[in-house]
């Protein structure tokens, strides 16, 4: 065992070398370029000098110090977003690269058959624990330094984000380097969210592939901006083309899928550029979000803020008290939370878009003329005045209730 361990010192520059190859080959994730290419040749040298040294010298694992080079590589690949399993592979890899070799060496020797058979058995031993023993390490150096990288990365991301959206004057290409986005574009900005009381640990690496998805459908060919602003809730920027056309319908699927429970929520701004667009419509999200958090209608997963009545309802989400007191002075009874009173409104608010059209309004909603007429003037008793009196804020009324729901209604029990 001692002179196939000598001889295989020897060839140490031959072995790390092709091992290298190998590996580089094999992984595609494993990056090639500069120094960080030397850094993996001197990871493979120091662990193929421990294992041959403690095949030599019959030394044990807890005498043996770990390759500073072997640490250090798996800290870049954590800084650069390699997967973890491209890096366990590489070791799974190289022990079956240097049992390979040591095994023609022991071919090319001539020994006997029953030597032989000792010496596989004591590398395949050596090695094997050796490559447990560095993986343990490596895995827990890596892990530490993608948590420590992420969050410096994360504080500083977060940092110019909110610079961006006060409006602080800012290096546009430094600031496109410190987030990864770009700024010089057509945006659309949400809000990704879940309900707080129902999750129970970081939701960052869902909202991450919810708005990959998301961007994905778009039609997006970038990687979205996902700012997390706390465990439930996350900010998202996604570059997309003028001429995009939102299927809500679609989006809703792809939030369906991100996995759960809880599912997410998403609120969008409209499409806007550059920098104050960037702004814009990242606050309309926002706006968006306030409104369908209020209204928290379980069956709409998706809130666009160019949906009709949104703004006003944002305005009107500010002040819910005096919004309250309001409608239901507007509305009279018709604002009481039961299901009679919640199709009078439907209907009403719907006659009204209709250019008050009993005919357009029947054919909307199916049904027959005359039914449409029994609802509206069933509204205007719970009301206890015509519909007419005051049109515009009857209607303004109806579409606060629409989207801010119970939050505005009287309750009935």
């Amino acid at each position: 065992m001692t002179t196939v361990a000598t001889a295989l010192q020897a060839r140490i520059t031959e072995l790390a070398s092709s091992m290298r190859d190998r590996l580089s080959n094999r992984i595609e994730e494993l990056d090639e370029d500069g120094a960080i290419f030397e850094l993996l040749y001197a990871s493979i040298e120091g662990n193929i000098e421990n294992i041959l040294y403690s095949l030599r010298h019959d030394i044990t694992l807890d005498k043996i110090e770990p390759p500073s080079a072997a640490y250090e590589y798996a800290r870049r690949l954590a800084q650069r977003g390699v997967p973890m399993s491209a890096l366990v592979r590489a070791y799974r890899l190289g022990q079956q690269h240097l049992l390979e070799m040591t095994f023609a060496e022991c071919d090319r020797l001539e020994a006997p058959v029953e030597v032989r058979s000792e010496a596989y058995e004591r590398i395949v031993k050596v090695t094997f624990d050796y490559i447990d023993w560095i993986s343990q390490g490596v895995v827990t150096v890596y892990e530490g330094e993608r948590e420590r990288w992420l969050a410096e990365r994360n504080s500083a991301r977060v940092g110019r984000v909110e610079e961006l959206i006060a409006g602080a004057p800012i290096d546009i290409d430094a600031a496109e380097t410190t987030l990864g986005y770009r700024l010089r574009v057509p945006h659309l900005g949400g809000v990704l969210w879940v309900d707080e009381t129902g999750t129970q640990q970081d939701q960052l690496s869902r909202f991450t592939r919810a708005a990959t998805s998301i961007a994905e459908f778009l039609g997006s060919s970038r990687t979205p901006l996902v700012i997390p602003r706390d465990r439930a809730t996350a900010w998202i920027w996604i570059s997309v083309r003028d001429e995009v056309e939102l299927d809500v319908g679609g989006i809703q699927s792809l939030l369906a899928k991100a996995g759960g429970p809880p599912a997410p929520n998403l609120a969008l701004g409209r499409l806007a550029s550059g920098v104050e667009g960037f702004r814009r419509t990242h606050r309309e999200a926002l706006h968006a979000q306030r409104v369908a958090m209020v209204g928290d209608d379980p069956q709409r997963s998706v809130t666009t803020f160019d949906e009709p009545g949104l703004k006003v309802a944002a305005l009107l989400a500010n002040d819910l008290d005096t919004a309250r007191t309001w409608v239901q002075e507007t509305l009279g009874d018709l604002a009481l939370d039961d299901e009679q009173h919640e199709r009078l409104r439907h209907t009403l608010l719907l006659f009204f878009q209709h250019d008050s059209s009993y005919t357009a309004t029947a054919e909307a909603m199916l049904m027959h003329k005359n039914s449409v007429k029994y609802r509206i003037a069933s509204a205007e008793k719970a009301m206890g005045w015509p519909v007419s009196s005051d049109r515009q804020a009857i209607e303004l009324a109806l579409t606060a209730c629409h989207w801010l729901g119970r939050a505005l209604l009287i309750p009935t029990h």
